[in-house]
């Protein structure tokens, strides 16, 4: 009792030496180092909580208290925490380091980046011969094909990966080829990831110009690299998903938009036509000749208008149907590209088909108006045998008193004009 109330807990750091594991569920072992040894024993209660399978000749970090097993009376340490004692400095090691570029503002959400929408190439820094690879190329096959992927291979575990990848992270910025980055590897222990949790590649990634997802180990494997990047995956699959939209929501959408602009046309074509239809009854209400041609000028341009707007509407429209369909070609089986390219091709013609018809139905309301304009024109009255007569300066002659004798006039008839002289009244 004078041992155990004097010395309290105990922190130790030795090799297990001689493990046994009875059925009972309690381990007994030795811990030793190259002095000395002493007995140990860890009831299973509390080696329930051990997070790796202790074995011999590992070196572990243990907190202990000195205890008596009065049967033999051997002195020995009961243990209620152990570690393995390796990876209790790389945890010890990643804490600082995380709570260190904390303190820089690396982490902060507000720095991060958005990724494209729809990226124009991705590259993958990660090993060229892991699950990685192919689980991230898998899944991008089967939601956007259409995006092409360059691979950065780069080693992930070793003395020299933490180099490697900082490398590849700049040599990527550099060469600006792709738009977003994704930085992977599969799963693995705290030692297996140690190469994504260096200072240098998580400064190297706050730096990039090209925004990175991280998708490193599994979704409860978190590393430096991960806090570092603009988006944190929990897997390389997830990566992937995260990286490029979805294929089927994207021809959805473009399903959308093609009924979108159908309904745009359509109301487009019927407000010039109500429009047309207002103009010419207003044109029919006014009399007066001069204003009656004003309006049948307006008449004529507000066709021409309409006809080159619904041109311009028809090329761009073509040229916005044109680039989805060679997206939709690049990126759904050939049988469905073709399927909605007639289907396109089908609403064209009938969008076609019913602006010519509207503008013949537009002429032929038109001629009416046209012919009772030429009927009630001065010109018609010239052709019947009469005359326009005008001073030299351009004044009609109403009275034969305004032109004196000696006066030079002009008549106008249906063909021509003649110049004279007044003789008398």
């Amino acid at each position: 009792m004078l041992l155990e109330r004097g010395f309290g807990s105990l922190w130790l750091e030795a090799e297990i030496s001689n493990l046994a594991k009875p059925s009972s569920g309690h381990w007994y072992f030795s811990l030793k180092d190259a002095t000395a040894q002493v007995r140990c024993c860890m009831f299973r209660q509390r080696n329930m909580l051990c997070t790796f399978a202790a074995r011999d000749g590992q070196k572990v970090l243990v907190r202990a208290r000195i205890g008596l097993y009065e049967p033999r009376g051997e002195y020995q340490l009961v243990i209620d925490h152990m570690e393995d004692s390796g990876l209790g400095a790389l945890k010890r090691q990643f804490e600082e380091l995380s709570a260190k570029l904390a303190s820089e503002g690396l982490f902060a959400a507000e720095r991060k980046r958005a990724l494209p929408m729809i990226p124009k190439r991705i590259g993958i820094i990660t090993s060229p011969s892991g699950a990685a690879i192919r689980d991230i190329l898998h899944v991008l096959a089967r939601r956007f094909a259409a995006v092409p992927v360059l691979i950065y291979p780069v080693a992930v575990q070793g003395a020299a990966a933490a180099a490697e990848i900082t490398a590849a992270v700049r040599l990527a910025g550099r060469r600006a080829e792709c738009d977003v980055l994704i930085l992977a590897r599969g799963g693995g222990s705290l030692e297996d990831l140690w190469a994504f949790n260096d200072e240098a590649l998580a400064r190297a990634i706050v730096a990039s110009p090209i925004p990175i997802v991280s998708g490193i180990g599994h979704e409860i494997d978190f590393t430096i690299a991960d806090f570092a990047a603009d988006v944190r995956a929990p897997t390389p699959s997830a990566a992937a998903e995260i990286a490029v939209p979805d294929g089927a929501e994207y021809l959805a959408s473009l399903g959308r938009l093609a009924r979108r602009l159908q309904r745009g046309l359509l109301r487009r074509v019927e407000a010039q036509r109500e429009r047309l239809r207002w103009l010419m009854g207003r044109a029919a209400r006014v009399s007066p000749t001069a204003k009656l041609s004003q309006q049948t000028q307006r008449l004529d341009d507000l066709e021409q208008r309409m006809c080159r707007a619904l041109r311009q509407i028809l090329a761009d429209r073509r040229s916005l149907l044109g680039d989805r369909r060679s997206r939709l070609w690049q990126s759904s089986p050939a049988a469905r590209v073709r399927s909605t390219a007639a289907r396109h091709a089908a609403l064209y013609a009938r969008l076609r088909t019913a602006a010519l018809a509207s503008l013949h139905l537009a002429r032929a309301r038109l001629s009416p108006l046209v012919r009772t304009l030429n009927a009630v024109s001065p010109l018609a009255t010239l052709d019947r045998g009469y005359a326009i007569v005008s001073r030299e300066n351009g004044g009609i002659l109403r009275n034969a008193a305004d032109a004196p004798p000696g006066m030079i006039v002009e008549a106008r008839l249906a063909v021509g004009k003649i110049r004279a002289k007044v003789e008398e009244r």
